[in-house]
């Protein structure tokens, strides 16, 4: 009788592992996707912060031109009228709101400076900028309501036209002028508001040309080897600085 074969045994049964070997860094493999440039996805959109911060800058520079234009030009208009009498009769007499009061188109003027130097300035100098913009807005608006009732001024030019110290005013009226100055005012008072609250989203006009701290180092040139303090270096190191050449 002839023996009876033992069966073989087969490896790969026994270890599984060998079947489906691990794969390696990088390759691909059962639940693992193949790494490559075809598997990047699209950059992520900006944040809503950015939308947030353009949207405020655009807000605050429409808000602060228009403010100061408009109280430059109310400030060049007449703000009241009335008739002075005189020996010749009943004589006109007008006021125009720099005559009245300097205080809204001087605090214009700052307001629109504050509103260029929010841009040059960072951290707590961007907010005592955007504070000073805020406030020459009020007083603005303040000094323009002030001056809507003055009647001191119409006595003056009244005054100056008869040549009569003391000559009252009537029929006192009042234009729009004023309003316009006062509107003017809280246009530059919203910008201020607006810097404060979202000023530090912004970019900051000086650091387009700020050169950043470690540039310096990498951006540093080889030493020139023809220069004569480089060759006398190279003289003092032993090394003859015209071999390479």
């Amino acid at each position: 009788m002839s023996p009876v074969p033992e069966p073989r045994s087969h490896p790969e049964l026994e270890h599984p592992e060998l079947e489906h070997p691990e794969p390696g860094p990088g390759e691909p493999g059962p639940g693992r996707p193949a790494a490559g440039p075809d598997r990047a996805g699209p950059d992520p959109a900006p944040g809503p912060a950015v939308g947030t911060g353009r949207r405020s800058l655009a807000a605050a520079l429409a808000l602060g031109a228009a403010g100061a234009a408009l109280a430059l030009v109310a400030g060049g208009q007449t703000w009241s009228e009335a008739t002075t009498t005189a020996a010749q009769g009943a004589l006109p007499v007008a006021a125009e709101g720099r005559d009245v009061t300097g205080a809204p188109a001087a605090l214009a003027i700052v307001g629109l400076a504050a509103l260029v130097a929010v841009f040059a300035v960072r951290r707590a100098g961007r907010t005592a900028v955007a504070a000073l913009l805020a406030l020459s807005g009020a007083g603005t608006a303040a000094g323009s309501l002030l001056g809507r009732g003055d009647t001191g001024t119409l006595e003056a030019e009244a005054a100056r036209v008869t040549g009569l110290v003391g000559a009252g005013v009537e029929n006192v009226t009042h234009t729009g002028w004023p309003l316009v100055s006062t509107a003017a005012g809280l246009l530059l008072l919203l910008a201020g508001l607006i810097a404060l609250r979202h000023g530090r989203r912004w970019p900051a006009m000086s650091g387009r040309y700020e050169r950043p701290a470690g540039a310096a180092r990498r951006g540093a040139a080889a030493p020139d080897p023809e220069r004569p303090d480089e060759m006398w270096r190279a003289l003092d190191r032993g090394e003859d600085p015209t071999r390479d050449r």
